[in-house]
């Protein structure tokens, strides 16, 4: 999505895909909030819009708030990822970047006892299945943001569909529509794929979450089921 959004001549983006400003406590231990470290990535031309894409903003307790305070006209486009491809992704990446030794079912069978290190905030590298529960993350922005400033697409969708989902991004931001040509983005091969029990443990954990979550926004999410049987 950020490489597509960058390309949009009426857009700005950071120039960093993850500022990670609304996620970091010091910067909001003041009372008077210094925004320079958030301006500071956008150079933009006149009329242009601003955006960036932290994923953590959705997931981060505290975020939507601060977003909030900072500019209650903010429109937000939460890309939701199968919840149990999504968790064992997530693994994958740290263990990649060193900061996981664990097997998966391992780190499964832990993350709550090691998230509880982070108390009273989230934990960044461990909250595996903990990120895949949307529906209290959208309530979430949900109380601070109408809902018509909240856009929510299947990330499969934009991987298989790319025209067509961002034709609705395109119109949610208010800009003219373009043509894009697909390309995929930080797509990584794993060396070994979730193994059937660490599968159907996720899919237990996940299904009433997918069904609410179906309610929630109105989706069909058979093929996030589909593949959790």
């Amino acid at each position: 999505m950020f490489a597509y959004l960058q390309a949009h001549p009426e857009i700005c983006l950071a120039k960093v895909k993850e500022t990670h400003f609304f996620d970091i406590e010091k910067n909001f231990k003041r009372k008077r909030v210094n925004y320079v470290d958030l301006h500071k990535h956008f150079t933009p031309r006149r009329g242009q819009l601003l955006g960036e894409a932290t994923p953590i903003t959705m997931y981060w307790e505290a975020a939507p708030r601060r977003v909030w305070e900072y500019n209650p006209r903010m429109k937000f486009i939460c890309l939701l990822r199968d919840p149990i491809e999504r968790a064992f992704s997530q693994w994958n990446m740290e263990r990649e970047l060193g900061f996981e030794q664990l097997s998966f079912a391992d780190a499964l069978t832990q993350e709550a006892e090691r998230c509880r290190a982070a108390l009273p905030l989230q934990h960044r590298i461990y909250s595996y299945t903990d990120r895949g529960f949307y529906c209290e993350q959208i309530r979430r922005l949900w109380r601070f943001f109408p809902r018509e400033q909240t856009l929510f697409l299947k990330t499969e969708n934009l991987r298989t569909r790319p025209q067509e989902s961002l034709d609705r991004v395109f119109d949610f931001l208010g800009v003219r529509r373009q043509l894009v040509e697909p390309q995929i983005v930080n797509a990584h091969s794993y060396t070994s794929g979730m193994d059937v029990a660490a599968r159907s443990r996720l899919a237990d954990l996940y299904e009433c979450e997918i069904r609410q979550l179906e309610r929630l926004l109105d989706w069909d999410c058979r093929d996030w089921l589909a593949v959790t049987r």
